[in-house]
């Protein structure tokens, strides 16, 4: 069989990868990224951010959303986001709305991320541009009760009730994804519950996924054991006849796992080293290649190394860069030098764009923060790609 010559994908082509800024959207970001570079900084100033939208203090609220917020955030509402998608699309990068609200676990506030989630798919259905949908469990169900339903205790008959509520939401946004033909990924989350999730989402996948991969488990690879539940899936959607959607990420939960894990006398189940994690994904997104007839991935990844493996593996079992079974998908505001790049080679490629009230994603735009301060005074690679298309320009 003939390998197919896939356009060469360079991570370093800043002109790509910042074609949408102008020059001031540029210079603004780069005295972002250069004020997350300073870890005394970024810690002082999330304490200074959430104490004075506690407080109320007069524009405090507009300078963070026309910041921090900005570059992290589509909007506070779907509606704020329509401009964000149609950016992204120009450039022929999809939207993943995520709703990023934590809720406060009671039905009216699960009841409301579930209809949140519908109108996402709603829109979904009417555009062009957004290929996914999202949604974690927890905002539509109590994490004490899915950790209960894991663990095999029996639940009480109020228990049982508010369970079986949470499953006709979940099953309310799986059947409106495969009404309108739309994607949904249901998140991963901590070990001590993600059992009870990836039930459901195989529930759901043996009713919606007859024809193709309509919901999408997450599958954190920092787990050890996570390549071992792909395998175990694949089988069983082959000899159940539906598909396996899955995401590939690496995890976001890592030191509350081994805190948990410590607590309770139990095997830590991260992966011993971040090699370990890294040789573990890029060998999960091997194995969901070569079983592309029956699994559909995406690699949520902000990983130079496994995105370039992704797109080599894809060329040697002569998967097309197009192929609708095969995503990459990143952070809005982040990697842009991976998402832009890709798109640009033909790759199918999406940002996931959180959205909500200022205030209520203030703990997402702090992780943002986090992840991108320096280390041992080092610049980040989103400041030195930002750094290197200024000079570029101004060499033109």
């Amino acid at each position: 069989m003939p390998i197919t010559q896939a356009p060469p994908v360079s991570f370093d082509d800043t002109a790509v990868a910042f074609a949408s800024k102008s020059d001031a959207e540029l210079r603004k970001m780069y005295a972002l990224f250069a004020s997350m570079n300073n870890n005394t900084l970024v810690k002082t100033g999330g304490g200074l951010m959430k104490t004075a939208l506690k407080w109320g203090i007069p524009g405090s609220k507009f300078l963070i959303k026309h910041s921090i917020f900005n570059q992290f955030c589509g909007g506070e509402t779907i509606k704020e986001c329509i401009p964000v998608i149609a950016e992204l699309g120009r450039y022929g990068i999809g939207t993943i709305l995520d709703y990023s609200v934590e809720g406060e676990g009671n039905d009216k506030s699960f009841d409301h991320t579930r209809d949140e989630i519908l109108a996402t798919i709603d829109l979904a259905h009417r555009s062009t541009h957004i290929p996914f949908s999202v949604f974690k469990v927890t905002g539509l169900a109590d994490s004490g009760l899915l950790e209960k339903v894991q663990a095999g205790k029996p639940l009480t008959p109020a228990e049982q009730a508010s369970y079986d509520r949470a499953h006709a939401r979940m099953d309310a946004i799986c059947q409106r994804a495969h009404q309108y033909g739309v994607r949904v990924f249901v998140d991963a989350e901590e070990s001590w519950f993600q059992q009870t999730i990836d039930n459901l989402a195989y529930e759901m996948m043996r009713k919606y996924n007859r024809e193709s991969a309509i919901v999408w488990n997450t599958y954190q690879l920092y787990r050890h054991d996570r390549l071992d539940a792909i395998k175990a899936a694949h089988d069983d959607a082959k000899q159940g006849g539906y598909y396996l959607g899955g995401k590939l990420v690496r995890g976001a939960y890592m030191e509350k796992e081994a805190r948990v894990a410590g607590q309770r006398g139990y095997q830590n189940p991260i992966n011993p080293s971040k090699q370990a994690t890294d040789d573990l994904y890029n060998e999960s997104l091997r194995y969901c290649v070569q079983h592309i007839d029956r699994i559909s991935i995406c690699a949520g990844t902000h990983n130079e190394a496994s995105s370039k493996l992704l797109t080599e593996v894809m060329q040697e079992f002569d998967v097309q860069p197009g192929d609708p079974r095969i995503w990459f998908a990143q952070l809005y505001g982040m990697s842009d030098n991976l998402s832009y790049n890709l798109a640009h080679a033909g790759y199918n490629t999406a940002k996931y764009v959180p959205y909500g009230p200022v205030d209520a994603v203030m703990p997402y735009l702090l992780r943002r923060a986090d992840e991108n301060t320096a280390i041992a005074g080092q610049s980040s690679r989103e400041f030195l790609l930002i750094q290197k298309e200024i000079r570029r320009r101004q060499g033109r």
